[in-house]
């Protein structure tokens, strides 16, 4: 087996750091903050593919009170494959977002399973003929759920990790001034041809199972999924992290590296569909600022055009979106921060998935929003 923050890093449950199987299972009666879970919908959304969803469902979280101005609120769009909980590193007592003075909504992307994804839409648009979402689907379909559902029309801030990270700099190239701040951690503003290579290396894994049967299949594929997790668990951390067997810190005494490995295979995600999996690794791969409307192609200009203070995390061992990759797009950005993550926990450093990790992301992340630098 192995520790409950690492195996469930990607998992729909909150990032519960460095929290013990006892510990994580105490009744969520004694958190500090929760959440409150909402759904809004969407008539004919038009997606960039061209296809129109005839009713779309954002599933959202929401932290705190909004004030009677509505202008207390942070933005915090979700991670790969992640709900509305994968943000709880940052909030509460002691950490960057006090749910006493601000509005937190967290919301889910498509393809998640709770919102619009392919495993809960209805013919015709159900399993592989779910029509393939961008980042810029995902931040329209949030946008109007601010307006429309919580009357928000301008932010305080908007946090993102990886995927999260991704609709970040979405926002603040489709709307350069709908959020005072914007945070993003582990993520770029341009999927580049290698991380396309790393996702299309895992479709390909995942999809290899004759079960998968081109997505019409009528059980799990599970060999493709466990193919798909090996592959996947190869990216997660950085090569000195597993050389020093950091996942010992939160695995019980005795755990060999052969059980830690086998975790991964089988419960990296647990009851996650493989059409939903793969929805979301296309939208990742479609991901590029410089294809927004105005910009024809030019990434660099994209990231110009941002006018709003932006903090840049990048994990300095992120095997998904290298440090090189972060330095190369900062050089564009007017009013960029650029602080890395001194970390060894690879990909996941930009989520807070250990003390150190966490301490470091909460107190920078803090300063930022109160106008340090």
């Amino acid at each position: 087996m192995i520790g409950l923050n690492t195996r469930c890093f990607y998992l729909f449950a909150a990032l519960l750091l460095l929290l013990g199987p006892a510990r994580a299972q105490e009744p969520s009666a004694k958190r500090v903050d929760r959440a409150k879970h909402h759904e809004f919908f969407i008539n004919n959304f038009k997606t960039e593919s061209g296809v129109t969803l005839p009713r779309a469902r954002v599933v959202y979280g929401t932290y705190g009170h909004l004030n009677a101005k509505h202008d207390n609120v942070v933005l915090l769009p979700s991670h790969y494959m992640a709900d509305h909980h994968g943000y709880e590193w940052l909030i509460g007592p002691g950490k960057a977002l006090d749910t006493t003075q601000l509005y937190l909504v967290a919301t889910e992307l498509f393809g998640n399973g709770h919102s619009s994804s392919p495993s809960n839409t209805p013919a015709p648009f159900h399993g592989p003929r779910f029509p393939v979402m961008t980042i810029r689907d995902n931040v329209e379909a949030v946008h109007q759920l601010l307006a429309k559902d919580l009357k928000v029309n301008h932010l305080r801030a908007i946090i993102g990790f990886s995927m999260g990270a991704q609709q970040a700099f979405q926002w603040a190239v489709s709307y350069p001034t709908f959020a005072d701040r914007i945070v993003a951690t582990s993520g770029t503003a341009k999927t580049y041809p290698h991380g396309v290579v790393r996702l299309e290396g895992q479709i390909a894994a995942l999809t290899a199972d004759a079960a998968f049967n081109n997505g019409d299949y009528t059980s799990p594929p599970t060999k493709g999924l466990e193919a798909f997790a090996t592959v996947w668990t190869g990216w997660l951390f950085s090569q000195e992290w597993w050389r020093r067997e950091l996942w010992r810190a939160d695995s019980p005494p005795g755990t060999t590296f052969e059980q830690v490995l086998n975790g991964y295979r089988t419960n990296f995600i647990p009851g996650a569909d493989a059409n939903d999996l793969i929805l979301q690794m296309r939208t990742w791969e479609r991901h590029d600022v410089g294809a927004t409307a105005g910009f024809g192609g030019d990434v660099e200009k994209a990231l110009r055009s941002i006018k709003v203070p932006l903090l840049y995390m990048p994990s300095e061992t992120d095997l998904y979106f290298p440090l090189t990759d972060a330095r190369y797009e900062a050089a564009f950005i007017p009013g960029v921060t650029l602080a890395p993550i001194p970390s060894l926990w690879g990909h996941t450093a930009g989520a807070a998935p250990n003390p150190t990790d966490g301490k470091f992301l909460n107190e920078t992340i803090g300063k930022f929003l109160a106008g340090k630098r």
